[in-house]
């Protein structure tokens, strides 16, 4: 929806800067949460890398310890299990939001941003599972997920194959952010592959070998080569990625990334340095992008996310060139299970001499999952 009545704007942004002061959230895919509850990811998500369908302890913490309220009887827990062998769960996000380019006059629009429905099958009892992940709005139904999952006895080490995403860094919810367009591998790029991974002690590693098509403009007649591995600690962590695809045709695109989180009380804080060669642009090109996030729990079921994010799309000989920041304040809220609510602005700084650098957005997303 565009309207060009300035009276209309005025009231949508009078209404979404009464939502950002009143709004107050606890994503159920970020990986804030882990930071602040010192889990790995794969203590509340039936993938073991983060994102997309919880587990039994994902949803009972969803239910019981992130919203404000539970309505309801407090033993009435739902678990997404259909039968001792079927699950089922579900993703809903849906935002209003207001574009302010300097120099151009504002817009604003509603949109669906995704609704997501999961599915899984524990073929063999807690060792064989088959997983899917559909997107099936807006447009089109489009498959993020869909693979087979065998775990040893102890879930120490696993071993996956189909379609996933592919680990490298921070599983954000934020796709937009500048650390994901830079190494290009975000939950919107999932590859054909397979991936090992160890999850023995405070040790969390994959390692993945797939088709090469995320992460870039490579479409490789080679592999794509992708692992990580993290150290975590119930107040911090601490992971290196790294990332390579290749192509006799188009050359080599190598991503390295490091992140860390740390607990500081009511504040969980994470930071992630990604950076890239491209060779399969000529010249060369090589690129880097940063971020920090601070994320404070003031009171159960609300959260105040403050990030500071920069990216240096042209280096050379170490002198940053045409970089951008972007910072974001976003309130979050939780009223009760299963509901979410978001308000926050994102401020764009770049190019000064590109109107489309400086960018503002305001925005409110009702967040629906089960």
């Amino acid at each position: 929806m565009r309207t060009s009545a300035p009276r209309t704007r005025l009231l949508f942004r009078a209404v979404l800067a009464a939502l950002l002061l009143l709004a107050a959230v606890r994503s159920e895919a970020e990986p804030y949460i882990a930071v602040e509850t010192g889990l790995k990811c794969s203590q509340c998500h039936v993938n073991p890398t983060g994102g997309g369908m919880r587990n039994a302890y994902g949803d009972v913490y969803a239910q019981t310890l992130m919203p404000m309220e539970h309505l309801g009887n407090a033993a009435d827990v739902w678990t997404g299990s259909l039968s001792s062998f079927l699950g089922i769960g579900g993703d809903l996000r849906y935002d209003a939001t207001v574009n302010q380019v300097r120099g151009q006059t504002s817009t604003d629009e509603f949109q669906m941003e995704q609704t997501r429905v999961f599915l899984d099958a524990n073929v063999i009892s807690d060792r064989l599972l088959v997983y899917v992940d559909e997107q099936v709005a807006p447009g089109g139904a489009i498959n993020r997920e869909a693979y087979a999952l065998y775990s040893n006895a102890d879930h120490d080490w696993y071993l996956k194959a189909g379609q996933m995403y592919l680990p490298f860094g921070f599983r954000l919810q934020d796709q937009t952010a500048l650390v994901q367009q830079v190494s290009g591998i975000n939950m919107t790029t999932p590859d054909l592959g397979a991936e090992v991974g160890y999850l023995k002690g405070p040790w969390d590693a994959q390692l993945d070998v797939s088709n090469g098509t995320a992460g870039g403009p490579v479409v490789s007649d080679g592999k794509q080569y992708t692992g990580q591995v993290s150290f975590v600690q119930p107040l911090w962590r601490l992971g290196l990625a790294l990332d390579e695809n290749n192509s006799a045709v188009d050359g080599r695109r190598t991503a390295y990334g490091v992140f860390a989180g740390l607990k500081t009380g009511p504040v969980a804080w994470l930071a992630e340095v990604d950076a890239v060669v491209d060779h399969t642009v000529q010249p060369s090109n090589r690129s880097a992008a940063g971020l920090l996030e601070a994320d404070w729990l003031i009171m159960r079921g609300n959260n105040l996310k403050i990030t500071a994010e920069e990216e240096s799309p042209d280096l050379e000989a170490g002198v940053r060139r045409n970089g951008e920041m972007r910072w974001s304040a976003v309130y979050e809220l939780t009223p009760v299970q299963f509901l979410q609510l978001r308000a926050g602005l994102r401020y764009l700084d770049g190019i000064p001499q590109d109107d489309e650098e400086h960018t503002k957005q305001w925005f409110f997303e009702v967040h629906g999952f089960f």
